[in-house]
């Protein structure tokens, strides 16, 4: 088996790591953890603007568009700034505070600031 693709073990950083069934294991310190945490791990959240740059946790993004908020009578304003926004998995990939109170949005809509 080639060890050269298996992850470092989290724990203690050595790669003495080996699979068991649908974990590994660090002969190391013995530390088990699932192998589809660690492909997840190795991926990453990878998220782009409307401009195609990569965003992170904690970056500032203006909107690019006028976005009405489901379920209330607000409009986001185009070129409103929202600070501190935050990365999450599904269709809205941005978590963030907004004058309409927490929010998810799309990136599509959002420019890095």
């Amino acid at each position: 088996m080639n060890t050269d693709n298996l992850p470092k073990c989290p724990a203690c950083k050595e790669d003495m790591t080996y699979p068991d069934g649908d974990n590994y294991v660090c002969a190391q310190c013995g530390h088990e953890w699932p192998m589809s945490e660690a492909q997840e791990e190795e991926v990453g959240l990878i998220v782009k603007d409307a401009n195609g740059n990569l965003l992170a946790d904690g970056d500032t993004v203006t909107l690019i568009k006028d976005l009405k908020v489901k379920g209330s009578s607000t409009t986001l304003k185009v070129g409103t700034k929202i600070k501190g926004i935050r990365l999450v998995s599904g269709d809205h990939e941005v978590d963030c505070k907004t004058e309409a109170g927490n929010i998810l949005l799309k990136a599509c809509f959002l420019k890095k600031a």
